[in-house]
Formats: C-alpha cells, sequence, structure tokens
C-alpha cells in the first residue's frame, strides 16, 4: 500500500502540495474541525491554519500549545469588538473590510505592541452575502491606509460569489490581482475549495482549503460558521 493509502489527510496534503506552484501558499482552514485534526496536519508538515470564530480558536491553540508556535490565520467577519482578541491570537487577519476597522487594528495593536499582516477584503463583483472595499473606495482609501502605524498591509482578499462559471471566477481572480499590483502589494488570499484551480492561474499566493483538504467537518460545528466566512 503506497505511503498515506490509509490516511486521507496526508493522501489530501501531498496532492494539494504537488499541485500547488510554488508562488502558492496552503492555508488549511480548520475551522470547525477538532484540536486532534490540527495536530494531525501539524504532524505532516502543514504550519498554516485558518479559523473564523475567535473563542473556538482560542480554545484549539491552548490545546495545542506543546505544538510551539503555529501560524494562525482570522479569516472570518471580524466584529470591531473581537478585535483585540483577535491580535492577540492571530498574526494574519484577511477580512479587513473597512478603513474604520484597520484604523481600530492599528490602534491597539500599538498598544499590545504587535504588528500583524493585514489583508484587506474587496469585493469586485455584486454579492449581498459579502462585505468588502470596491475597487474606487480602496483606491481612495489607500493613502490613508498605507500610513497606518503598527500594522503591514500585505495584500488582498476576495470571495467569488456563488453562480459565477470558472471563467467568471478566473476573471474576478485576475481583476483581484491586477488591483494588488496597482497598489503595490504582493500577497492574494484567493480560492477556496470549489474554485482554487481559477485562483491559483491568476496568481493566488494563499489557497484556503477546508472541505477539499479536511472532508466535511463534523455535524456540531457545521453550522457554527457565518455565511459570509471564507472555507
Amino acid at each position: 500500500m503506497p505511503p498515506g493509502a490509509d490516511d486521507p489527510l496526508a493522501t489530501r496534503l501531498a496532492d494539494f502540495r504537488r499541485r500547488l506552484p510554488p508562488r502558492a501558499r496552503l492555508l488549511a482552514v480548520s475551522k470547525g474541525q477538532p484540536a486532534a485534526v490540527i495536530r494531525r496536519a501539524a504532524a505532516l508538515g502543514q504550519h498554516s491554519f485558518g479559523e473564523s470564530r475567535l473563542q473556538e480558536a482560542v480554545a484549539k491553540q491552548a490545546e495545542l500549545a506543546d505544538l510551539g508556535p503555529l501560524d494562525w490565520h482570522f479569516i472570518g467577519r471580524l466584529q470591531a469588538n473581537k478585535a483585540r482578541g483577535v491580535l492577540r491570537h492571530f498574526g494574519t487577519i484577511h477580512s479587513v473590510d473597512s478603513p474604520e476597522l484597520a484604523e481600530r487594528l492599528a490602534r491597539i495593536a500599538a498598544e499590545e505592541g504587535l504588528r500583524p499582516s493585514l489583508l484587506l477584503q474587496v469585493k469586485l463583483r455584486p454579492d449581498p452575502a459579502k462585505t468588502g472595499f470596491s475597487p474606487d473606495d480602496l483606491r481612495a482609501a489607500w493613502p490613508r491606509l498605507r500610513a497606518l502605524p503598527a500594522v503591514r498591509i500585505d495584500g488582498l482578499m476576495t470571495i467569488a460569489p456563488l453562480g459565477l462559471t470558472a471563467g467568471e471566477r478566473e476573471e474576478l481572480f485576475r481583476d483581484c490581482a491586477g488591483l494588488a499590483a496597482d497598489l503595490g502589494l504582493d500577497e492574494l488570499s484567493m480560492g477556496m475549495s470549489g474554485d482554487w484551480p481559477e485562483a491559483v492561474a491568476a496568481g493566488s499566493t494563499w489557497v484556503r482549503l477546508g472541505t477539499a483538504l479536511f472532508g466535511e467537518r463534523p455535524a456540531a460545528a457545521a453550522g457554527t460558521a457565518g455565511p459570509t466566512t471564507p472555507a
């Protein structure tokens, strides 16, 4: 039996590592998964994990503290009153969707002595289920955003609306890559379990994979994530 053949997670990790180009890194979306699954993924060499609920993530991080530092990314809709807690427990935030939120994060990061990486969420097509900067609003706010202290604005994140064809999704992702290039940003958090090939073709640097990597979330946890949370 080939190595990993009896271990679906090992097989999937190996497959994605083989298929993703060097520029695209795998963010394992572990929301709704127990700490034991994250532990297994870490043992297989996966270092970066994405969570969308602060309380759930803090409990897992405590349970996994013996592993040493992992690379935790916050990928859910960020409520302003959770900003301090998220900053204390995550080094990267993928869902900064307004200048006001960015400024709040910068202020708290300075108070906490932190320097997180922020990705700005952009909304490139009409979608009532998503928030984010429009391209025009982002360009207008950019001088204000890039001057913020105590944070690194490293890139953009976007989520394709449901119902697009593969070609339409790739076009959207290419629009996001073009906007990032115009602003001099290197990181692109684009692509999830259902559309990652189109995102990679457009230049994604962070591919957020949940069900494609771990399988379906346990039933008790599957309903805990909000509708705007990437997976």
